[in-house]
């Protein structure tokens, strides 16, 4: 099928530009494949660096991650102006608040085109009293989409038992995933991270790599490493991430825990994490929830064993006993077992991280998943017509 001209407007809604960390590779892909691509999202460094780095236009509308009323309003009717002045023949909005104010303001303007990409479902994590609000405002997202868009598996089951949207409505792209995994970027090989970090040679290394909130299991990770340690001196936790000011953000006791002990390094944010990776023996994500976890991806890539969850999404991004181990969210006794199991047996590690490899090369790899990305924005847009 030939390329959409540059008419062939799309527009990316998301409420942090956190989230580029997962969608400029899509963003790139689309435009080079001919669409004319702009984002809107809040104002950050990574849509300034993306702004000043590529073609594609950014728009900033500051969105609030937590319920603000006022806020809100103001940031629908800013979203609807600036939907009114582009008219876009296609919309996709993603993460909570942006797809809410967006794919609102996209119906009532009769965009030919509205996607909402689901990333996860805070609802699972969220409190009793919140629950039935927030499954409340996925439905009335999900009304306003021709399209709702699951980027894993389990999400798309869970979708559909929560009546999100209607069966017919719900996708998923491949295997799973929106961008994939740059097999030449994330892969093993020698690594300068531990000397840098400060962490011995010899070491054991458990890593991870994000958010360090509440929802991401990082107080459960940390009591079990406390207790590993124990039989394991030698071990260091290495924390690629920051910490994030969300509504699920660490009290500050552990936030204090994790920057005075000995054998943890927690690096801030960064750009490029591939050579992390490289300095784990053991990837470890003990998340509540998630839409499918690149992270788990790019360190089986780097052929590393990954410890996740039975968690929505999380599941999804390992072969359990093949390429890693599922435990339940929230457990630390269960998280503690699994990674004793991996440290105890050095052959089951590199056994995992070798399938794990070669696993993400055969259904994760990022040309074909961008390339399955490219032909459904097409397929939407020609449907439309």
């Amino acid at each position: 099928m030939s390329s959409p001209t540059p008419e062939v407007t799309i527009l990316f809604g998301i409420t942090s530009d956190q989230t580029l960390l997962v969608l400029r590779p899509q963003l790139l892909a689309l435009q080079e494949a001919g669409f004319s691509v702009s984002l809107l999202c809040s104002p950050g460094p990574l849509a300034a660096e993306l702004r000043s780095s590529s073609a594609i236009a950014v728009h900033l509308v500051p969105i609030r991650r937590g319920i603000a009323p006022l806020h809100d309003l103001l940031a629908f009717l800013r979203i609807l102006r600036l939907l009114a002045h582009l008219r876009p023949a296609m919309v996709d909005f993603s993460t909570p608040k942006a797809a809410l104010l967006g794919l609102l303001a996209a119906r009532l303007l009769r965009i030919p085109v509205r996607i909402h990409t689901l990333r996860g479902l805070r609802v699972e994590s969220a409190s009793p009293m919140l629950q039935p609000v927030l499954l409340l405002a996925e439905r009335a997202t999900a009304a306003c989409a021709h399209v709702v868009l699951c980027n894993s598996p389990s999400l798309l089951v869970q979708a559909a038992r929560l009546h999100i949207a209607p069966a017919a409505r719900l996708q998923m792209l491949a295997h799973g995933s929106t961008h994939g995994v740059d097999l030449d970027q994330f892969v093993p090989g020698p690594e300068s991270t531990r000397a840098a970090c400060g962490i011995p040679a010899d070491a054991l290394v458990l890593g991870y790599v994000g958010r360090l909130t509440r929802n991401k299991g990082i107080p459960e990770l940390l009591q079990a490493f406390d207790g590993l340690r124990i039989q394991h001196p030698q071990l260091w936790l290495l924390l690629g991430g920051w910490f994030d000011a969300s509504e699920d953000h660490l009290p500050p006791d552990i936030v204090q825990r994790i920057l005075a002990h000995p054998a943890i390094v927690v690096t801030g944010f960064r750009a490029q994490v591939a050579p992390l990776y490289r300095a784990m023996d053991i990837f470890v994500l003990p998340t509540h929830r998630e839409g499918f976890p690149n992270v788990a991806l790019e360190a089986a890539a780097s052929a590393l064993p990954v410890v996740t969850t039975t968690a929505t999404g999380a599941c999804d991004a390992i072969q359990s006993g093949i390429t890693g181990l599922l435990v339940p969210p929230g457990n630390p006794v269960a998280l503690s077992d699994a990674i004793a199991e991996l440290l105890h047996n050095p052959i089951l590690r590199q056994q995992m991280g070798r399938n794990g490899r070669l696993w993400v090369a055969h259904n994760f790899a990022q040309p074909s998943v961008l390339a399955a990305s490219v032909a459904f924005y097409r397929r939407m847009h020609s449907q439309a017509l």
